[in-house]
């Protein structure tokens, strides 16, 4: 790998553009945020050259760009899906910005850059392993071993978000089958995420308020508001579980809006328990150490994993 001064990470929403530098020794030495140009494709392409560019003067040399993004890249043709920022579907989104800015760049989607940051000097750092789960506007994760993001065939490993909800367990709430943006009906995202606990509440005959709302109603005593926390812990405990089983990460960390809920890591390793099978124990639940900055800092150390593999025989 080239010595760089530095490594940019970028982190593209539906309404900000929000980039950091990072010198040599993963210290933060300059950050910016502009407005996402959603429908034009040139004006969200100068927007990341400024930044980059602005970014650049302020390190005192041109750095590699690690991105991360919200949606799917297809493996195979390299396009964007379902994106937050139209003007980018069906786009080579790395393959155009490594021409507009004339480096490497590393694309991956939010919830691995997230996990990356955890892995490494966050919450999970020194750990063989872990899983990074975002519970926000969506449910989404990483998983990395040896500090070193896992991504699969087709990138996508982590993608818990979108198992199916079990049959035993909509009966038993009585809960719809509802469809997924993806395509798919039932997915569990639709009813652990922030929107998905406020189906639930509507589910039980309140207001459908948000999660933070909800949480503090239980903690004065609603009764609807105690039910709902109750079955979307035992729905989130049920996917984790499926986590454990198919990963056994030595931590989860929590991150999205709902990372904020204290009953989440006091509450959830027994509920997660209960899924498991005798002598299966849960991971410790912890809270991100970076918060909202761990999207930024894992897209830089996301860039710079990937210009290491690529130098290495």
């Amino acid at each position: 790998m080239a010595d760089y001064a530095g490594f940019h990470g970028i982190d593209i929403g539906g309404t900000k553009i929000e980039l950091a530098t990072y010198d040599a020794g993963l210290r933060e030495v300059y950050r910016e945020r502009v407005a996402t140009p959603t429908e034009d494709i040139a004006a969200f392409t100068d927007a990341i050259r400024g930044l980059v560019l602005r970014a650049d003067a302020a390190l005192g040399s041109a750095a590699p760009v690690g991105i991360g993004l919200p949606g799917v890249t297809d493996s195979q043709s390299g396009r964007q899906l379902s994106s937050n920022v139209p003007a980018l579907n069906g786009r080579q989104v790395c393959t155009m910005l490594q021409e507009a800015l004339a480096r490497p760049v590393a694309i991956g989607n939010d919830c691995q850059c997230f996990a990356l940051s955890e892995a490494e000097g966050g919450a999970a750092d020194g750990l063989p392993t872990m899983f990074g789960a975002i519970l926000g506007t969506g449910a989404g994760a990483g998983y990395c071993a040896g500090g070193r993001l896992q991504r699969g065939r087709n990138g996508i490993a982590g993608e818990w978000g979108h198992w199916p909800l079990p049959a035993t367990l909509a009966g038993l709430y009585g809960l719809e089958l509802i469809p997924c943006p993806c395509g798919r009906t039932g997915c569990l995202e639709r009813y652990v995420s922030g929107p998905g606990m406020s189906r639930l509440h509507r589910h039980f005959g309140g207001d459908g308020a948000e999660p933070l709302a909800i949480a503090a109603r239980a903690n004065a005593g609603d009764q609807v508001a105690q039910r709902t926390l109750a079955v979307h812990l035992d729905l989130l405990a049920h996917g984790l579980a499926c986590v454990v089983l198919g990963l056994d990460p030595h931590a989860i960390v929590l991150g999205g809006g709902l990372s904020n809920l204290p009953h989440l890591y006091r509450d959830l390793p027994e509920a997660l328990r209960r899924h498991l099978f005798a002598g299966a124990h849960p991971p410790p639940i912890l809270p991100p150490r970076f918060g909202d900055a761990g999207g930024v800092r894992g897209a830089a150390l996301l860039i710079r994993q990937q210009l290491k593999d690529k130098a290495t025989p």
